[in-house]
């Protein structure tokens, strides 16, 4: 890992601001950008341009701790992330955000937490632990904590639950921003949620809502990410409104964070037309405007969080800097591994088929209709149905071929009844 304290690095450099490309050199010292220079010289065909930001994640889902998600992270020009620690927060409480925050700090990257707004995240789940109103300021004081993170109890918001209130008035007297998650939420509803000084949202799957939200002050976070993909249906406002979008990836899987990370959006979007520059401030300029994140933009004086590609059509990352040292080099991180030890709570019994079956007085059904789950792909939304069952023994039992599988949700913490019920579209045979 490169840690010189005064180089250069020269090629065609884009301000993505004032949407010029020029050729110039950037000076590096002792991690700032010290001065850029526009040359008339002959420089290598390559272009510089400001990192890229995942605006919405859950370092979690990669079932990597933060060091390692920051080595695979580097090689796609990712040098910082929005970081909601919500997951490790829902078992492990605030032990879990100060675990996050400290193995984070270990790596020459931009991780940025937030405070968990929803621990546990409704009062129908089982968490492993609970983050009150009191325990949510004290982290928002933390200079570590740049946000509130996202309010998923929008039903909490529009009803004024005096403990949910807390939660986002403290965000706001420590002028920190408040992330939105809100589903679906449309018209004077929205309009509430958003006066409540909410001032994002990642989970928008139609156009319509994100205009009717955008319509009413709030930025609109597009997000493509393993389990829920809103990019097709959300990509044209990147151009209608440059400078109320954001990227984010909400849950990338470890081997779709090895394929790549918000540099495939960039070269998606661009492939469909849209203004490269507004693509750019999407994924590299407006998450530090709006969070006011301590990432460079590429300005003299600022941190030299920068990166290097081939082409502003496909952006292969040549190279990654994160405060003037060199993390990942032609596919290649340059970030060593951290040695960690995790925490966790698991309580939990082995699972036995008595524990899965659905007894058929279990579910006491009208002309032989169960409930079932109908479950989208590349959505979190879900339907509720009633189709009809099978039974076998007097049991309601998977049927393959009207795809009505079962699903369980067993307690982690302790010792308690397992929950099994039905649902639609996996498609497993066997």
């Amino acid at each position: 890992m490169s840690t010189q304290h005064s180089f250069q690095v020269s090629g065609k450099l884009v301000d993505i601001r004032n949407k010029k490309i020029y050729p110039a050199c950037v000076w590096i010292e002792n991690g700032y950008i010290s001065r850029i220079e526009k040359t008339d010289e002959m420089v290598p065909d390559q272009f510089i341009l400001p990192g890229f930001i995942d605006s919405h994640v859950h370092i979690e889902s990669s079932m990597l701790i933060p060091s390692e998600f920051a080595r695979l992270a580097v090689i796609h020009g990712t040098v910082g992330t929005v970081s909601d620690p919500h997951e490790i927060a829902n078992v492990c409480g605030i032990a879990g955000v100060d675990f996050m925050i400290e193995n984070g700090k270990k790596v020459p990257f931009k991780f940025n937490f937030g405070a968990p707004s929803c621990v546990p995240a409704t009062r129908f789940e089982t968490a492993g632990a609970m983050i009150d109103s009191t325990a949510v300021t004290t982290l928002l004081e933390r200079p570590e904590i740049a946000y509130l993170s996202e309010m998923m109890n929008f039903p909490g918001v529009l009803n004024q639950d005096p403990e949910v209130m807390k939660k986002i008035a403290a965000a706001h007297r420590m002028r920190k921003p408040v992330d939105g998650h809100a589903p679906g939420l449309r018209g004077d509803a929205a309009k509430a949620y958003i006066e409540a000084g909410i001032s994002t949202d990642h989970e928008c799957f139609t156009i319509e809502e994100a205009i009717d939200k955008l319509q009413h002050g709030m930025k609109i976070i597009i997000r493509e990410g393993s389990a829920a993909r809103n990019f097709e249906a959300l990509i044209e406002l990147v151009d209608d409104h440059p400078n109320h979008t954001l990227f984010c990836s909400d849950d990338k899987h470890p081997d779709s964070l090895v394929a790549g990370h918000i540099n495939d959006l960039c070269a998606r979007a661009v492939a469909k037309g849209l203004d490269v520059f507004n693509v750019l401030k999407a994924a590299c300029i407006n998450p530090v405007l709006h969070y006011r994140l301590p990432i460079g933009l590429l300005n003299e004086h600022d941190p030299a969080d920068f990166i290097v590609v081939k082409d502003l059509t496909h952006f292969k990352v040549l190279e990654t800097y994160v405060d003037g040292i060199l993390v990942a080099k032609e596919g290649k991180t340059l970030i060593p591994s951290v040695p960690a030890t995790t925490i966790n709570q698991f309580d939990c019994a082995p699972v036995t088929v008595q524990d899965v079956s659905i007894q058929k007085d279990d579910y006491p059904s009208q002309h032989g209709l169960i409930p079932v789950i109908e479950a989208f792909d590349g959505q979190l939304i879900t339907n509720k149905l009633e189709l009809t069952g099978k039974l076998l023994n007097n049991a309601w039992v998977t049927d393959t071929v009207q795809d009505i599988l079962t699903i369980e949700v067993g307690n982690l913490y302790h010792q308690a009844t397992d929950t099994t019920c039905f649902i639609l579209h996996f498609g497993f045979k066997h």
